[in-house]
């Protein structure tokens, strides 16, 4: 059996490389060519989700692959959107576009038979058409209301015909659609959370600190005249790698972790009887015990620490989130 040899890396770094800068230039075309008829698409919508209606995208192939996805994530961003596809409308599926929507029509050549078809039918509901195309001069810009372009200078495909630049292209600017309408709804996190409401973001923004923190024995602490000694024996009775200093009122004074008695004993072995107030961090990070578990995830990331001390309003200590503990909520 004879095996064709393998290509040579440097030339499949090379291709892969083009691929990628074809497409780059892409979206570059697209953010530079970005004007009025974008932002009268973005009132457009504004108006219509404002009078109750939704926006309703259509394409077929690998255009309607992407406005699938432009809905999906027009939704699940405060945007009342859904996909239409143009062939199942001419046979029902016509129902789902209400005279109150607009269609978002799109189609890279501005050619495409089966959307085409379905526009005058869109038309007799009174709908209006907006047209996402390079070609401004096609059949679906001359039906339109609006039209939108998108001129992308080439395919990153040798014979310029597979859709790879185009689709990558319009994926952005759909997404750029839903990020400004994002902002102009004033789309928060809790928001969010009400759309998402299963898997590991989902967990993440509708969980809070308090449905993660370990409370009681399992939140170690001890007041200042503890020795080093005592702050372990704590957090091992607790099975915690840290354990916080407080007052007499719980109000947070400072941590102690497993890592900074590493470190201290590696200096001066007689730190055991050292009293835990001079070698704790004073002043830590700590986290409101009504915060979404989302903003644990962003303060172990960006302070690189593996506990945080949950507190009330006043200061005093509510518990305690270990990292090791996240894993079991799914959320990391």
């Amino acid at each position: 059996m004879n095996l064709k040899p393998k290509p040579d890396p440097q030339k499949i770094l090379q291709r892969a490389s083009e691929v990628l800068d074809i497409e780059i230039s892409g979206l570059a075309a697209i953010r530079d060519g970005l004007g009025r008829p974008f932002v009268d698409l973005v009132h457009r919508c504004l108006e219509i989700l404002a009078g109750g209606g939704k926006l309703v995208l259509s394409g077929v192939g690998k255009s309607g692959h992407i406005s699938q996805k432009i809905a999906a994530t027009l939704a699940s961003t405060g945007s009342r959107a859904v996909f239409m596809h143009p062939v199942e409308a001419m046979h029902g599926d016509l129902g789902v576009v209400a005279p109150q929507d607009i269609l978002l029509a799109v189609s890279y050549s501005g050619e495409t038979d089966e959307l085409i078809a379905v526009l005058p039918a869109v038309k007799r509901l009174g709908v209006d058409i907006i047209a996402i195309t390079a070609k401004e001069d096609s059949r679906l810009g001359s039906i339109a209301d609006l039209v939108v372009p998108m001129p992308v200078p080439r395919e990153a495909c040798p014979f310029n015909m597979a859709p790879t630049a185009t689709t990558t292209a319009l994926a952005a600017l759909g997404d750029a659609l839903a990020m400004v309408l994002l902002d102009c709804h004033r789309f928060g996190i809790n928001d969010y959370a009400k759309l998402h409401p299963a898997g590991a973001i989902g967990r993440s923004i509708s969980l809070t600190v308090k449905d993660l923190m370990r409370t009681g024995q399992r939140a170690p602490r001890v007041t200042p005249g503890a020795s080093v000694r005592d702050a372990l024996l704590a957090m091992t009775d607790a099975r915690c790698g840290a354990v916080a200093i407080v007052d007499d009122q719980d109000v947070v004074l400072g941590i102690f972790t497993d890592g900074d008695f590493r470190r201290q004993i590696t200096r001066d072995a007689a730190v055991l009887e050292a009293a835990i107030e001079s070698v704790m961090t004073p002043n830590p990070i700590t986290i409101p015990v009504n915060a979404l578990a989302v903003e644990i995830m962003r303060l172990l990331e960006k302070r690189m620490i593996d506990d945080i001390i949950a507190v009330d309003e006043e200061g005093r200590l509510a518990g305690l989130v270990d990292i090791q503990d996240l894993p079991k909520f799914k959320i990391m």
